[in-house]
Order: C-alpha cells, then sequence, then structure tokens
C-alpha cells in the first residue's frame, strides 16, 4: 500500500492530482494507494521527504499563475526527494455561495493562485469585494453554510462534496487554464522525456549565466523551462531551476552535466520522469 501526501482539505485539486496518481499507480503497477491530506505545500513535502508518506503530490507551475514557489524552494533544501512523475490536470473554477445574487457577497475565499487566475472575472463582478488567501481553493468551503454573503473560487467537483450551490461558473481567466503537479519521492529515476535540475552561479559577472545555458545549445538539449528563485541568503543571490527535454540515462545528458559542474555552484539533480495521463477529472 502507498500513502500519497498532498494539499487538502478534501475537494482540493491537490486531491484530484493525487487521486489520478493513485489510478495511475493502480492501472499500471497493480498498487493500491491511501491519500494523506495536509495543510500546507510544504507539510506535504515533508510528509514524503520525512518517510511520513510514500510520495508526495504537489502543484509546481499553473498556465496563469506561473511557478509554485513553496514546491521550488522546499525540492531545493530537501536531500533526499526527487521527482518521480508529472501530470497536468485542468482548472475548473466555479463561485461557490449560498447567495443567489452576486450583489450580496462581500467576501471571496480561496487560495492566491485560485484568486489570481480569476482577477478579471472578480473585477468585472465583484469589484468590491474583499478577496482573502487560504492554504487551499476548499479550506474556506465549511464558513459558507450560513452566511450569504461569503463565496469561496473552488473546484466544481467541491460544490458536490460540501453540498453548495453553484452561483458562476467557469469563472477562469482563461479557459485553458491547467496546473502541473510533480510526485515527489525518495527512489531516484534515470529514465524519463525530462529532467529536472537547479543550481546557483559561482560568481555575479557578465556572462555568468549565459555559460551553463550555451552548454545545453551546444550539446544539442531543449531547455523546455527555466526559473529564478532567490536564495534568500543575500540580495541579488538566486537559484536557477531548469527543465530540459532529455533522459539521464542518456550519455549525452551525463556528459553536459559534467561540464554543467565546472561552470555553476550546488548543483541539483531532481531526476528524469514522465507525464503520465489524467484518468479522472
Amino acid at each position: 500500500m502507498t500513502s500519497i501526501a498532498h494539499l487538502g482539505p478534501t475537494g482540493s485539486y491537490s486531491e484530484l492530482a493525487a487521486t489520478n496518481y493513485a489510478h495511475w499507480l493502480k492501472k499500471h503497477h497493480g498498487i493500491a494507494s491511501t491519500l494523506k491530506s495536509y495543510q500546507t505545500i510544504p507539510k506535504a513535502i515533508q510528509a514524503a521527504a520525512s518517510g511520513e508518506a510514500d510520495a508526495a503530490v504537489v502543484p509546481i507551475e499553473n498556465s496563469i499563475g506561473g511557478s509554485v514557489s513553496d514546491t521550488l524552494d522546499m525540492l531545493w533544501e530537501s536531500d533526499t526527494l526527487k521527482i518521480q512523475n508529472n501530470l497536468v490536470i485542468p482548472i475548473h473554477h466555479a463561485l461557490l455561495t449560498q447567495s443567489t445574487n452576486l450583489k450580496t457577497i462581500k467576501t471571496v475565499y480561496s487560495h492566491p493562485q485560485a484568486l489570481s487566475q480569476c482577477q478579471k472575472w472578480l473585477a468585472a463582478n465583484l469589484p468590491n469585494a474583499i478577496q482573502i488567501a487560504t492554504n487551499s481553493t476548499t479550506e474556506a468551503l465549511p464558513q459558507l453554510s450560513n452566511d450569504e454573503t461569503l463565496a469561496a473560487i473552488s473546484p466544481l467537483w467541491a460544490a458536490k462534496l460540501y453540498n453548495i450551490p453553484t452561483l458562476a461558473d467557469p469563472i477562469n481567466d482563461n479557459p485553458d487554464n491547467a496546473t502541473r503537479f510533480w510526485v515527489l519521492g525518495q527512489s531516484h529515476t534515470q529514465q524519463g522525456s525530462h529532467t529536472s535540475l537547479a543550481f546557483r552561479l559561482p560568481d555575479n559577472t557578465p556572462g555568468a549565466l549565459l555559460k551553463p545555458l550555451q552548454l545545453f545549445a551546444t550539446q544539442g538539449i531543449n531547455m523546455s523551462r527555466i526559473e529564478s528563485r532567490p536564495t534568500k541568503l543575500a540580495l541579488g543571490d538566486y537559484r536557477f531551476f531548469i527543465d530540459i527535454e532529455a533522459s539521464l540515462d542518456d550519455p549525452n545528458t551525463q556528459a553536459t552535466l559534467q561540464l554543467l559542474k565546472n561552470c555553476t555552484l550546488n548543483l541539483k539533480i531532481f531526476g528524469s520522469y514522465e507525464q503520465i495521463e489524467t484518468l479522472i477529472s
């Protein structure tokens, strides 16, 4: 039995992603799973890092809101976790409330990512409502039962789970909204269509970043993503997170990583992985 940590509570997109991963494990490997809900993304990741859970399914980036800094920072700080798999969940936001009229709504709750992904709709339909960030898209739902002035931006499927009416749906600013999730665990995978890594630069000089990036070009390896995150050690000091379209077991990839060590500091390899199919939505 495999235990899978995720951001809760029940009805969150993270739970949907974890459920998809559990179905994939059962379908392809015959492995049964149990889901374990945590209040924050760092707590879910720490559960996998400590062995309290076998894996953590956590968001890494959204097509509108961008990257999830907690996931990147926690992965860098961990000495044990690697990326096992990658999956993409379509995001379908709805406005859940006991109110039957938008004019009565004074406060809207949701995760910061969800709020940012609905800003145009909120500006047009609830311009005076106070927006309050929560740890997940479903954390505030129990508060809505007896107050028509409150609303929450949540997954459509959460409306059925919590028995809360849907006043508006969908309210995504972009109908193609989707979130990518990583499956994190302690085993190290060497094969996959993509590999993720991160590093610091040895110094802040002209061309310092160009050198490692040129290596991928000269070796014929495509970068599908690059992002900087502050090290929190000094102003202007950054870590660079990169996804490449290459497998760790490829000799060319190994040769490139050896060259990369010569022009970077604290190079970390997070593993190779595939994108698994979404079975339920």
